[in-house]
């Protein structure tokens, strides 16, 4: 069931890419919404996710909240893909990636934990520093700038630069070192709330994606906190060890 959440987030994140404007977007986020309404009434669409959340709300609790809540986000995302400020960033990644993962801890954990949210709550805002950051050279390419313009103006980095010359722009690299130390801000903030005991066998399934943002922040920092450089574009060869070894320990 874990796959299935994850499956109608990637869903929702695709439509931006797949629609030639915003309108169309809108229209399959309605969708969605509508789909939600049909799957209380045991009535689900014949769409595969949406059949498979359907199946997955009869063995286990899902909150129509959350999931509603990911639609609202990622609507908004078709209009307005730039975040001013860090705290528009957090909202937005509260809303889907930190969402996500509380869709997952209510599957796999029967009691209420306010240091699993939490934890989580810092987890969702370091994966979408991350996958932003990965996907740099492809906004890039769209005329979308994903650092906040708060950073970006900070370090003198010019959208107009960004798109025309790509790594080479100016105060880029400043720009992407602070952001990502944002996100490993966050990465530490969650490993701290575990430090004295380790995580629970339960719930560290949701916790392995965490080994995949710490990866990918080593090796950005590796090449200079150059985000267009071209091993960044390439997997980790080490990763799968990494997420073993990370469950064997309990810890990401």
């Amino acid at each position: 069931m874990i796959t299935i959440h994850i499956s109608f987030n990637v869903e929702l994140a695709m439509v931006r890419e797949s629609v030639s404007k915003p309108v169309i977007g809108q229209m399959r986020m309605q969708f969605w919404r509508d789909a939600l309404k049909s799957i209380q009434q045991d009535k689900p669409p014949q769409h595969p996710i949406a059949i498979a959340l359907h199946q997955a709300s009869k063995k286990a609790h899902l909150s129509p909240y959350h999931l509603k809540r990911i639609i609202d986000a990622r609507d908004q995302d078709l209009y307005a893909p730039t975040h001013p400020t860090l705290s528009s960033l957090n909202a937005y990644a509260e809303s889907t990636s930190s969402t996500v993962y509380y869709l997952l801890l209510s599957l796999l954990s029967q009691n209420y934990s306010s240091t699993h949210s939490h934890a989580l709550s810092h987890i969702g805002t370091a994966t979408t520093i991350t996958t932003l950051l990965r996907a740099l050279p492809f906004h890039a390419s769209q005329r979308r700038s994903i650092i906040p313009t708060e950073i970006a103006s900070k370090h003198g980095l010019i959208e107009e630069d960004l798109f025309r010359y790509g790594g080479s722009a100016q105060g880029l690299d400043e720009a992407v070192y602070e952001f990502a130390t944002v996100a490993n801000d966050h990465v530490i903030t969650a490993r701290e709330m575990y430090k004295d005991g380790g995580i629970p066998r339960t719930v560290m399934p949701i916790y392995l994606s965490a080994v995949a943002v710490t990866s990918y922040l080593e090796r950005l920092e590796k090449v200079n906190f150059d985000a267009f450089h071209p091993s960044l574009q390439t997997r980790d060869w080490r990763l799968p060890f990494r997420i073993w070894r990370a469950n064997s320990k309990r810890m990401f």
